[in-house]
């Protein structure tokens, strides 16, 4: 992805360009990205799909919310799940409720559709983090989790979860065995090589078939050129 900090100083919202500027190139790119989702997925449905990075602060949150906001765009209905229980983002980012969330619904405290909330995008939904718990691997490894996906499944096109960096914690592996798909973000000047690498190594067993790579905030040279075609 282009590099996109001048746009975006010290507010959250920063990152939903996508939202706030559709026919920018960076939306552009974003929306390149989910045509060629949508290639990688030609030989079956895709209906899950998470989002990792090797590290932190290498922009996956800000990545996962601007994908689901361009899926959305395409009029298909999208579950946004904040999967990350340890530092989540998700409710920061769209500015809603996380007194209830994923956490709640997993140990049974409130259902999926009262812990559900809309946003301010038509036919995206979000499901926040809610109160971080002690296990977060044992709760998104439950069979309470295969149930609150398959349940989300009868109602969405797509569910897409943002998770912890996958070298930090387990948790990025576990949701990648229950996933159809997993896409990994690595931060230009920043990701070393072993350290990517050594991500894809580890969902590379998972039942999750890996996407791709998106390389964010590269810094385009002088001379660069953007195209766009008008329309959605």
């Amino acid at each position: 992805m282009a590099k996109q900090r001048k746009l975006a100083k010290n507010n959250v919202i920063r990152h939903l360009i996508t939202k706030l500027n559709p026919r920018s190139p960076i939306s552009e790119q974003y929306r390149t990205i989910r045509t060629n989702l949508q290639f990688s997925a030609v030989d079956g449905e895709m209906k899950t799909m998470l989002v990792t990075s090797s590290g932190p602060s290498e922009g996956k949150s800000s990545t996962v919310a601007n994908l689901a906001i361009v899926f959305a765009q395409q009029e298909k209905k999208i579950l946004l799940v904040d999967a990350d229980l340890r530092k989540p983002t998700v409710h920061y980012t769209f500015r809603v409720d996380n007194r209830r969330g994923l956490s709640s619904v997993l140990v049974g405290e409130t259902t999926l559709d009262e812990a559900i909330e809309k946003s301010d995008t038509p036919d995206l939904d979000i499901l926040t983090c809610g109160p971080i718990p002690p296990n977060p691997s044992e709760l998104l490894g439950s069979r309470a989790m295969e149930k609150l996906i398959h349940d989300a499944s009868e109602h969405y096109d797509l569910i897409i979860f943002d998770t912890p960096p996958v070298l930090a914690v387990t948790d990025a592996q576990i949701l990648a065995n229950i996933c159809d798909g997993a896409l990994l973000v690595v931060r230009s000047k920043q990701t070393e090589y072993e350290a990517a690498q050594k991500a894809r190594e580890l969902l590379d067993p998972a039942k999750a078939k890996l996407l791709g790579v998106i390389l964010n905030d590269k810094e385009m040279k002088k001379g660069s050129n953007y195209y766009y075609y008008g329309g959605n």
